[in-house]
């Protein structure tokens, strides 16, 4: 009982006026944040140049698997039935290292992205962190979340400019 009257004391000495000075917060959006880093153009040059790697690498097998299709294709009737089942082996297992290759490739890329990103995206905390104790906010809110359906931006700062400026 002590819990819900303390709550409704609480409740009734509420004025926003009085919030307003007491609670703060700053809002930004963190991709856009990244995004003005002169670093992140860096960051994705090296992943189009690794990206453009893997993809020549891909056509390649490709490429290489299609030959030997086209060859199987060509002597099939001609293999007998050992040759035959050999090179259909083969093309399936050669199948299935390119498959296996595009899907490590996508993970290794991911994982590339992630560290080359990793350097920015601490930066980008501290530089908060340091804005928030410095501005006196309660919490900086990443408007690309989408997770409050409402935010009453009286209470808060647009910090976007900003960070923008101190990352520069």
């Amino acid at each position: 009982m002590a819990i819900g009257l303390s709550f409704i004391i609480c409740h009734l000495s509420f004025s926003p006026a009085r919030a307003q000075e007491s609670f703060r917060f700053g809002y930004l959006s963190y991709e856009g944040a990244i995004q003005s880093m002169p670093e992140y153009a860096e960051v994705q040059q090296q992943m189009k140049v690794l990206q453009e790697q893997y993809q020549a690498e891909t056509l390649r097998v490709e490429d290489e698997f299609n030959r030997k299709y086209e060859d199987f294709l060509d002597g099939q009737r001609d293999f007998p039935r050992t040759i035959l089942q050999k090179r259909q082996t083969e093309l399936q297992e050669l199948m299935e290292r390119n498959i296996q290759f595009k899907e490590q490739g996508r993970q290794e890329l991911a994982n590339a992205e992630r560290q080359a990103m990793a350097p920015l995206r601490i930066r980008l905390i501290e530089l908060l962190s340091t804005i928030g104790r410095e501005k006196g906010y309660a919490f900086i809110y990443d408007t690309d979340t989408k997770a409050l359906p409402f935010l009453n931006i009286t209470f808060g700062e647009d910090i976007n400019q900003l960070v923008q400026d101190a990352l520069k």
